[in-house]
């Protein structure tokens, strides 16, 4: 559908108080599913990122890697093996999840957004001590699964000073030289709330909190922090929304202005939920 000239400047018009509002802000992006396995999906996110970038905004991506490393460990002949959602790292593991996310996947994620005109600079929690964890406590032994302990945002601050992207990938230093393995929407939220972000936004498979699972007519668009306990307990947040939801809200509790969950599986999804009245997906306050 071909859009008239007139229609384009009343968009552009109408994205200006958003524009102007977010100017000089941070904004956190995590990048996951459909969004990061597709190509056409994958150009739309850059270029979200990179219009952002140049209307002012901070951009700070912080991107997994689950599929990719379940390949290289197909490939290698080494089983994946999950427990209660998350993946038994053992010390050959680590080592695979490491070069998988902080080399093959960060650098190609970085070539992407230059390829769009960008300017990124990528990098992981072992640079300069960006995130320092310890081993995760848990009910069975899950390896070299980290929980944070520190986020230092310097060469984060630094890099977008100078015009950068960083793209992060979420792997953390321990005591002893141990590398510790840490879920991507934990990490995005401890990093947005370090850097003291305006916005945490997670690109997910699903279209945002619905009221009906089943419906997705039924979503929400904005939740209280406070109200999240009652949804949880009238069983409207369930299953795999409730970490995503924790992260928004733990985000939320530790300074960050807004969280958002929108449904990456749509091209330009940033930009509709950042830039227009209606958004695209479920906001925390």
């Amino acid at each position: 559908m071909k859009i008239s000239n007139s229609d384009r400047a009343k968009v552009l018009v109408q994205a200006l108080p958003y524009i102007q509002s977010l100017a000089g802000k941070t904004i956190v992006v995590k990048y996951g599913g459909s969004a990061m396995a597709n190509d056409k999906l994958k150009d739309a996110v850059m270029c979200d990122i990179v219009l952002m970038r140049l209307v002012g905004m901070n951009v700070v991506l912080v991107h997994g890697g689950g599929k990719e490393i379940s390949a290289m460990l197909k490939k290698l002949g080494k089983e994946s093996r999950f427990i209660n959602g998350m993946r038994y790292t053992d010390g050959e593991t680590i080592d695979i999840v490491q070069m998988v996310l902080a080399g093959k996947v960060n650098k190609a994620l970085v070539q992407l957004l230059e390829g769009h005109s960008g300017k990124a600079v990528g990098l992981c929690g072992l640079d300069d001590g960006m995130l320092t964890a310890e081993k995760l406590p848990a009910t069975e032994d899950l390896g070299y699964v980290g929980k944070i302990t520190g986020v230092n945002t310097s060469v984060i601050e630094n890099a977008t000073k100078s015009g950068y992207v960083p793209i992060i990938s979420t792997i953390a230093g321990g005591s002893g030289g141990k590398v510790y393995n840490i879920n991507a929407d934990i990490a995005a939220a401890r990093i947005a709330a370090a850097l003291k972000a305006e916005k945490l936004i997670l690109l997910t498979d699903v279209r945002g909190l619905l009221r009906d699972k089943d419906d997705e007519s039924t979503l929400i668009p904005v939740v209280n922090v406070s109200d999240v306990p009652k949804l949880k307990k009238e069983g409207i947040i369930s299953g795999g929304m409730i970490p995503k939801i924790d992260c928004c809200v733990d985000a939320v509790r530790r300074g960050v202005g807004k969280a958002h969950i929108i449904d990456g599986r749509i091209p330009h999804s940033i930009l509709i939920e950042l830039l227009t009245d209606e958004g695209i997906g479920t906001m925390f306050y």
